[in-house]
């Protein structure tokens, strides 16, 4: 399923055209201490919707988790032995690459650290590939995906993540562009060597770090 090509929507051509364009990028480098807005962002208080055309509907009945590659401990999750895994809470800050940011958002669900104390990665493990029930992929740094506030969550501000942010779960990598917290996600392999995943594929960066503003691929 993620070598599948995936549907084309208004978003996913806009958004192409944005990386080939360069658009929003402002040339500031690096965060400054004293702010908390990356360059180039701008608030807002709702949460806006962004997908790829497609919102599965996922039965919980249905839902399991695999992790699998790189690690000692390949695991199958369904709901049941995902929820019975220690509950984390988090709160921060999340940096959409469409240039909106929301302050102090509250998640509960399962650390990723957690998760990959149950997989126990292998020494050559250094990045993750995600994929999503939509047939979304994206990839990032081990060491990122492991992130003291990264979680896997399955709630938003108190209640059950919806269908439209990636409800049943979703991954939240606060510290990277939101493109790399995949929605609706399905499986997680750690990898020996980076490989590009949807976006990244598509003109984006492989990284995505908002305070350098690594919206789009340097290539």
């Amino acid at each position: 399923m993620a070598d599948e090509p995936l549907p084309d929507s208004k978003l996913t051509t806009s958004k192409r055209r944005w990386a080939a364009e360069g658009k929003f990028l402002t040339g500031r480098v690096g965060r400054p201490e004293t702010e908390r807005l990356p360059p180039g962002q701008h608030l807002v208080t709702n949460w806006p919707v962004l997908d790829l055309g497609t919102q599965p509907h996922i039965e919980i009945s249905s839902w399991k988790l695999e992790v699998g590659g790189r690690v000692e401990t390949p695991l199958s999750l369904d709901w049941a032995a995902f929820e019975a895994l220690e509950q984390s809470q988090k709160v921060s800050d999340i940096h959409c690459v469409t240039t909106w940011s929301r302050y102090d958002n509250r998640w509960q669900g399962v650390s990723t650290r957690d998760l990959l104390d149950h997989a126990m990665p292998k020494q050559d493990a250094d990045y993750v590939m995600l994929t999503s029930y939509d047939g979304y992929t994206t990839n990032l740094p081990l060491a990122d995906f492991a992130a003291d506030d990264a979680i896997l969550a399955t709630a938003w501000e108190g209640q059950p993540l919806s269908r439209d942010h990636g409800g049943p779960m979703r991954l939240v990598v606060p510290h990277l562009y939101f493109w790399k917290s995949a929605k609706w996600l399905r499986r997680i392999d750690l990898m020996k060597s980076d490989k590009a995943g949807f976006w990244e594929k598509n003109g984006y960066h492989m990284y995505g770090d908002p305070w350098r503003e690594q919206r789009y691929s340097d290539d």
